[in-house]
């Protein structure tokens, strides 16, 4: 079902209001394009290995001038959009993929997610992150994307309850709501943002109704 117009804009001004990025998209296609485009754009992560500054042999050093190829994770994707997005991935030479997040924790670039709803009033993304693969792209990735499409906006929290309700039926329940990109003001009582998560969230609207 189409959103109320209001409902659709309340919730870009509420997610812009907490650094969110919002880009509408015509297609999954388009989305998965943005997505590529903006990690071949982006500086690839790289791991601060102590001791590079020292005198070392011609193996360490190498090991420290070794940049990370760019890692883009997209866990809750199905056979065919992962398919869809790796080769726009292999033409950019960025490294796609779905599990094993523990062996990148120093170095994701993207993660790009499907999110099962959204809620207008607070601009929060609500996702079902029962796998552990999932949880990990929308914390450690240094950009986090997720895909909304524009029949699963809610006007309110209020509105999920029979749903979140039926989440919670289910054993090992973990459900996310995410409000804009990571940010405390622990340190120094100065906002700083990415310390705790991803430096940025880019929420892709997608035009599906």
């Amino acid at each position: 079902m189409k959103p109320d117009p209001a409902v659709v804009e309340t919730f870009i001004q509420k997610a812009e209001a907490v650094s969110a990025k919002l880009v509408r998209v015509a297609s999954k296609a388009a989305a998965y394009a943005y997505a590529v485009d903006l990690c071949d754009a982006k500086q690839a992560c790289q791991l601060l290995i102590a001791g590079c500054e020292a005198p070392l042999s011609a193996k360490a050093d190498a090991l420290c001038d070794t940049k990370q190829a760019k890692i883009m994770a997209a866990p809750n994707l199905s056979e065919t959009e992962f398919d869809d997005l790796a080769r726009l991935c292999r033409e950019k030479s960025i490294v796609l993929i779905r599990d094993e997040m523990r062996s990148h924790l120093a170095g994701i670039d993207v993660g790009f997610t499907w999110a099962d709803y959204g809620i207008a009033e607070t601009g929060t993304l609500v996702i079902n992150s029962k796998s552990e693969a999932l949880r990990l792209a929308t914390m450690i990735s240094e950009i986090h994307m997720a895909l909304l499409p524009l029949s699963r906006l809610k006007a309110s929290a209020f509105d999920l309850a029979e749903q979140l309700q039926a989440w919670m039926q289910e054993p090992a329940d973990y459900t996310a709501m995410i409000t804009g990109a990571s940010r405390t003001a622990d340190i120094e009582r100065v906002l700083a943002l990415g310390v705790h998560g991803p430096l940025e969230l880019h929420i892709l609207l997608w035009e599906d109704c």
